[in-house]
């Protein structure tokens, strides 16, 4: 075997049960955030049909972000989330009040969001501050229509995918998780 290559070992039968076990409860976790905010929340605000989907895609993304190894990551992982997205949620809410979502806005805006969570001490959330502020912004440029919903919209499909996520992960790793487990 060469220096660079490496050899593929396979899980163990009570590795390969957690990681069912992990992966189940982070599918079913994605289903109920999905559920959610393409079902319940448009019973209180929808814009259109498509932009529901959006944010089912957008909370499930969070949900997937924030289900980690540990309890503890999983918090840590979801207060990084929710930082990054408060910054570009601020950002983009003020510029899309007065002006519509130009390409060089667009830009601008992602490098003032990297640039407003490293000055605040947080620059490993930079570059989630940067996506969600790329995602805003272009939906904002495809649907112009009260554009500056769209950070309002955004921030709470994150909020709904990291709530979901850090529960799936205290269910998982608190409450099913030490039942399967090998002693």
């Amino acid at each position: 075997m060469s220096q660079g290559s490496r050899r593929i070992t396979w899980a163990t039968w009570p590795q390969a049960r957690i990681a069912i076990l992990d992966c189940s409860v982070l599918a079913i976790a994605s289903l109920v955030t999905y559920w959610l905010v393409t079902s319940l929340l448009p019973h209180v605000y929808s814009i259109s049909r498509a932009d529901d989907l959006l944010g089912g895609l957008w909370a499930v993304i969070a949900t997937i972000f924030v289900c980690r190894d540990s309890y503890e990551q999983s918090v840590a992982a979801a207060v990084s989330r929710m930082a990054a997205t408060a910054v570009s949620f601020v950002l983009c809410l003020i510029y899309l009040i007065f002006l519509p979502a130009y390409a060089w806005a667009v830009a601008l805006l992602i490098g003032l969001s990297a640039l407003a969570v490293m000055l605040i001490g947080r620059p490993g959330d930079a570059v989630t501050a940067a996506i969600t502020t790329a995602v805003v912004m272009i939906v904002a440029a495809v649907t112009p229509r009260d554009a500056w919903e769209q950070p309002i919209l955004r921030f709470a499909d994150t909020f709904i995918g990291v709530v979901v996520g850090v529960a799936a992960a205290w269910i998982g790793l608190r409450l099913i998780r030490p039942r399967i487990e090998p002693r």
